[in-house]
């Protein structure tokens, strides 16, 4: 599941193609929002992560926490083990923008790497503006769920050789963020991402992202750099 979520999310972070304005209406939804969110300084959200592959009879959730600095390439996603919450954590990714720190804690090891600065490297702290660049976009419509209101966009990537073919955002009309980002696989599995409790600017530190060994004793570092 660790593998899968890291697998979903290197997929936002390899579309790099031009901005594609295709739908007026779809257009004047993702540009206001893109500036609201280009606004925070920071941005922390809970999501629920879920694998659905009917054809393999196969369905799994797993909780998480993501925050992004957006401006300065800083982020930090921690994972819980599947069906429990916080405050265990099973897995965390942690960049300041020039290195990264992939820990496992079962593994009792901290993976140490480079930022991949290349065109198709994964970048989670722009995971909330993943329509601006290499999407085909259009408006389908409005659904209501649990007494909202949400406004449907169907994304479809340039690249044809990505994996994916269809990204549906879901955005909530009246607050005007991203609900869900449902990912739809060529290989027939649907990975949907819902966004929890989004909270703008939130109170961090250089901390934040950056690795602390001291609190982690017993954890062997492996230098990749």
């Amino acid at each position: 599941m660790k593998t899968i979520i890291l697998y979903t999310l290197l997929i936002f972070g390899t579309i790099t193609a031009a901005f594609a304005q295709k739908d007026a209406a779809a257009k004047a939804i993702l540009n206001p929002l893109s500036l609201k969110y280009r606004s925070y300084a920071a941005i922390k959200s809970d999501f629920s992560f879920t694998l659905d592959n009917a054809q393999d009879n196969m369905k799994a959730t797993q909780n998480g926490t993501l925050t992004v600095e957006p401006k300065t390439n800083k982020y930090k996603i921690t994972l819980y083990p599947q069906g429990t919450a916080k405050p265990d954590v099973e897995q965390e990714i942690i960049s300041d923008g020039k290195s990264q720190w992939s820990y496992n804690k079962s593994d009792k090891e901290v993976q140490l790497s480079n930022v991949d600065k290349s065109s198709a490297g994964f970048n989670p702290a722009q995971i909330f503006t993943i329509y601006e660049h290499g999407y085909k976009y259009l408006y389908t419509g409005e659904v209501k769920e649990g007494g909202k209101v949400y406004q449907v966009i169907d994304l479809t990537p340039e690249d044809d050789k990505i994996t994916f073919f269809k990204v549906r955002l879901m955005i909530d009309k009246v607050k005007k963020i991203i609900y869900s980002a449902l990912v739809f696989d060529k290989n027939g599995s649907k990975y949907n991402y819902v966004l929890k409790d989004l909270m703008p600017n939130p109170p961090i530190t250089n901390d934040t992202f950056t690795f602390d060994s001291k609190a982690h004793p017993g954890v062997e570092v492996v230098d990749l750099r």
